[in-house]
């Protein structure tokens, strides 16, 4: 069996929009990282860890239903984050733009009558909301914050600290 050609060059444009989200987040974990806000730079760069295996995820689909994988050129992602508000916004605008490329890419699958892919696109859907969550709220505490990164800062451990273990499973 062969994804359809449509499907298929929807979702190699998809995996350009993650790799594309994977190197903004990057960059943006490097920002706060030179800055020595080091729970920001960890929290920006597990949301790059997490967006290069979307991207690995769409791969691994194609391969799996015989397409042809073509990535499209990836931009350069922006560099002059200079805030911990323009890094959220930045981020919660762009898994806004991801959130709607998903949506179109599930009614794409459904229109092509790709109910493989279509199932494929769920996981995705709950991981969207997740993402914007994350972003909406990170945006609200830092304009709450206004000058004060480093409340952000505590902020963050706070959150980290909420977090499952999933690295011990006799937690």
């Amino acid at each position: 069996m062969q994804i359809n050609p449509t499907v298929n060059q929807a979702i190699n444009k998809q995996i350009g929009m993650e790799f594309s989200a994977y190197l903004q987040y990057l960059t943006i974990s490097t920002h706060f990282d030179v800055e020595g806000l080091t729970e920001l730079a960890a929290f920006f760069k597990a949301q790059a860890e997490d967006e290069r295996d979307h991207a690995e995820r769409f791969i691994n689909h194609v391969v799996a239903f015989n397409g042809k994988l073509e990535i499209p050129t990836i931009n350069a992602p922006s560099s002059d984050v200079t805030s911990i508000v323009e890094a959220a916004e930045l981020s919660l605008d762009w898994e806004m733009k991801v959130t709607d490329a998903i949506n179109s890419l599930l009614k794409l699958s459904a229109e092509e009558e790709d109910h493989i892919t279509e199932n494929f696109l769920a996981w995705f859907l709950d991981e969207q909301l997740e993402e914007l969550s994350t972003m909406n709220k990170l945006l609200k505490v830092a304009r709450r914050a206004g000058a004060n990164e480093l409340a952000v800062e505590e902020f963050m451990v706070r959150q980290r600290g909420k977090q499952p273990d999933t690295t011990n499973p006799d937690a």
